[in-house]
């Protein structure tokens, strides 16, 4: 065992009460107190939150936003104490001079770009009327972006022009717009399709025209539906706002270049039931399939009721009682980890040590703590698979004999026992409890009894008898995935159908796994040229795609 090489630090984020942080080596921009910020947030998507948007909201006092319209992760950027004030509850203008004016940083947040079909011209001039200094922080507009997240490009080599229409407030001039073959991107006209289709047509473009409609543009509920100008309206209808319009031949395109909305898992809210900590990156990579993950804790991980076995663990590995230290867990290194804060240690305690992990995410933990472990499972990522591995004791090779296991307070035995039939002594130490979590909100349950999620990934026997204990059943038509042929066995033996196994026992290779479950479902109903639907939409009473 070694430990790991040492990266250069990383700053991490800035301190909201400091005064020159820097992003790239140059000084950041952001509004000083007094000021307001007017900050576009993207069209749906958090992730196309600019990098200044991000610093703005990390140093703000008050943010003024319509709350119905700001996704949870836009906010995130902000620090707890921030003063959040919902644009829909009064005047924003009035909201946001009077924090300005009480010296306190602000952030007015706007869908999409601030001067395209948002507020900046009148809450800007009502600013500068009532003498309140005032930035602009512009975004993604929803003009491009939406048709990027199409897979509609607004020009090309033939089509270099492109006009934006603003028709929600009725009243168009369509002949203004139908003497060149320009890309048209309409906007506000979800409820009127048919007239502006109509107009266009009466203007003297042609019915065959190619035009598109996007709902609910980047965002994981996004649905493009590609049709022409005779038959937009009857082929939209029903189609959820806020939606875009785009007309022209740019539209076809979208058979080459559609790369959102054909994510292997596109709009599929899948269920984790993990600990919180555990989920992090595995939803992570479900949302990079287009997955939307709800994370439902099943387990609950707790110090050990009597604490001194830990204390006099670690002190024995440091004065040099172990030959080897195992661990079956990310709980168990954490747990470890914790002491060593506590007591003013780190890795270089292990030094001399040898140090087994159970699998690849145990491992990716200890790497992460300071440490490369010596050995880890061939095959099986499990207890069973690192017994298979594990050396015999030698006493020529081997100057103690002596292994330290901390774990969960409900581990197995079956570890000990190939460990001392090979010859070594084990000590096994409480470095954790595992308790059942407490039943998630009424709706995720709903949801999980009433085929709300399309699919819910099992990572271990526990968390099928925890999740089933605490929200009950999931539903015939949501897809199962376990991690593994004894995760199988009890989800089977719980009368739930395994749909996914992963080929190795590992959480990344399981989402990759139902990725390619997912993948799969898409191209047979596009082969047999049936409506493209999630699981949730199969069953009974469910919204049909349209």
């Amino acid at each position: 065992m070694s430990p790991a090489s040492q990266s250069p630090a990383r700053p991490g984020p800035a301190d909201p009460g400091a005064a020159g942080s820097t992003t790239a080596g140059r000084p950041s921009r952001t509004a000083d107190p007094g000021t307001v910020a007017i900050v576009g947030m993207g069209p749906g998507d958090p992730g196309l939150l600019t990098l200044r948007a991000a610093a703005e909201l990390e140093r703000a006092d008050t943010v003024v936003v319509n709350r119905a319209q700001c996704p949870a992760d836009v906010l995130a950027h902000c620090r707890a104490d921030v003063e959040i004030l919902d644009a829909a509850d009064g005047d924003p203008v009035k909201l946001a001079s009077r924090a300005a004016k009480a010296g306190r940083r602000v952030v007015r947040l706007f869908q999409g770009d601030p001067g395209v079909v948002c507020g900046l011209a009148v809450e800007g001039a009502a600013l500068h009327k009532a003498g309140v200094p005032f930035e602009v922080v512009p975004g993604v507009s929803a003009v491009t972006g939406v048709p990027g997240y199409a897979g509609i490009p607004l020009t090309d080599p033939e089509h270099r022009e492109f006009r934006f229409v603003d028709a929600s407030g009725g009243g168009v001039d369509w002949e203004q717009f139908a003497g060149s073959d320009a890309t048209l991107v309409v906007f506000g006209a979800e409820g009127a399709v048919a007239e502006v289709a109509k107009g266009l047509v009466a203007a003297g473009r042609p019915d065959s025209t190619p035009a598109a409609m996007t709902s609910l543009g980047t965002t994981t509920e996004q649905e493009t539906v590609v049709s022409t100008l005779q038959k937009l309206a009857s082929d939209t209808k029903g189609m959820e706002a806020p939606a875009m319009i785009i007309v022209g031949d740019v539209v076809s395109w979208r058979d080459k270049l559609s790369w959102f909305e054909t994510k292997a898992l596109f709009g599929w809210r899948v269920l984790v039931p993990r600990t919180k900590e555990q989920a992090a990156s595995l939803s992570d990579q479900l949302r990079g399939y287009g997955a939307v993950p709800d994370e439902v804790p099943t387990i609950s991980v707790e110090p050990p009721r009597t604490p001194q076995q830990m204390d006099r663990a670690v002190k024995g590995l440091v004065t040099g009682r172990y030959e080897w230290v195992v661990f079956t867990s990310t709980n168990a290194v954490k747990a470890v980890r914790e002491k060593f804060v506590a007591y003013g240690l780190d890795a270089r305690a292990f030094a001399g040590l040898k140090v087994a992990a159970v699998g690849e995410q145990t491992a990716a933990a200890l790497v992460e703590f300071g440490i490369h472990p010596d050995l880890t499972p061939a095959g099986q990522q499990s207890s069973e698979g690192l017994a298979e591995v594990w050396p015999p004791y030698d006493e020529d090779l081997d100057p103690i004999n002596r292994v330290l296991l901390p774990r969960a307070d409900i581990a197995t035995d079956t570890l000990i026992a190939k460990l001392t039939e090979l010859g070594w002594e084990c000590e096994d130490v409480t470095a954790y409890r595992t308790v059942r979590a407490a039943p998630p909100p009424a709706p995720i349950r709903e949801a999980i009894k009433g085929g709300g999620f399309d699919a819910v990934l099992f990572t271990s026997s526990s968390t099928v008898k925890n999740l089933i204990g605490i929200a009950g059943k999931p539903h015939n038509v949501t897809v199962i995935a376990v991690i593994g042929p004894q995760t199988a066995k009890t989800a089977e033996e719980y009368g739930l159908r395994v749909d996914v196994m992963a080929p190795k026992p590992s959480v990344s290779a399981l989402a990759e796994a139902l990725a390619e479950y997912g993948a799969k479902r898409r191209a047979a109903q596009v082969e047999a040229g049936d409506p493209l639907r999630k699981p949730s939409q199969m069953r009974r009473g469910a919204r049909r795609r349209k």
